[in-house]
């Protein structure tokens, strides 16, 4: 369903990811994980095609990001760290406004709304100001502004970042429930998060990919935070000697 090839951004000369190969099977939830500035944020924009690549390629069911980009944003639903809300409209409102720009018709249109409503648990609150929500209230909107088009993909970066314990197990189910039918890329630095949802586990350090490996067998021997801390430190050792 998605296949990252030698993804490479530049900024100058600066490097921010290099040469970055995975893949994303239907149905599956793949895990992101790396600590802060390890690249994830710069490759989840790259794939839903918010920011381009130095060089590489992305490909979403078959589909070019680049060279069919529109193709691969009809299939993707995005919730960025920061959700994209415009905090005095309501949320119905919002998520009209949002159908709308991703091409829903007149005609369909009301009945993706309720869709995703139902789905996010905001039926109560549909008529609420989202800056009057509260932050896991907003999240599941950024959330549902990313499900309204029923997209087969869904890339969530950090998303349960800030949101108090309730709203994390709240968010982390509904995750679970949309998974099945659409491929979830999740990016996090959130150990747990991975250990508890994710079959398939991408660990990014420094750019690079330092391992991608299914999640039963990458920690067959020991918890994840143990093999994350394993890559981590192999792949910085790696870098001191091919730096000297």
């Amino acid at each position: 369903m998605i296949e990252v090839r030698n993804l490479t951004k530049r900024y100058g000369d600066l490097v921010a990811i290099n040469d970055i190969t995975f893949t994303a099977a239907k149905g599956e939830i793949l895990g992101f994980l790396g600590p802060n500035g390890a690249g994830k944020t710069t490759t989840m924009r790259i794939i839903t095609g918010y920011m381009p690549a130095s060089s590489g390629t992305v490909k979403v069911a078959g589909y070019d990001i680049f060279d069919d980009s529109l193709e691969v944003r009809k299939r993707i639903g995005y919730l960025p760290e920061n959700p994209p809300l415009y905090t005095d409209m309501t949320v119905g409102g919002y998520l009209r406004f949002a159908g709308k720009i991703r091409g829903i018709s007149r005609m369909q249109i009301d009945d993706a709304v309720d869709r995703v409503l139902v789905k996010c648990g905001l039926t109560e609150v549909h008529e609420r100001v989202v800056g009057h929500l509260s932050k896991g209230f907003r999240q599941r909107v950024g959330l549902a502004q990313a499900l309204v088009h029923d997209p087969s993909v869904l890339v969530l970066d950090e998303p349960t970042i800030g949101l108090d314990p309730k709203q994390i197990i709240d968010i982390r189910q509904l995750i679970r429930e949309l998974s099945g039918d659409r491929t979830v890329i999740l990016s996090t630095h959130i150990l747990p998060e991975v250990a508890q949802l994710c079959q398939k586990v991408v660990i990014i350090n420094r750019g690079r990919i330092a391992v991608e490996a299914n999640q039963a067998e990458l920690t067959r021997n020991a918890p994840l935070e143990q093999v994350f801390l394993q890559y981590i430190a192999q792949d910085e050792v790696i870098e001191t000697q091919v730096s000297a």
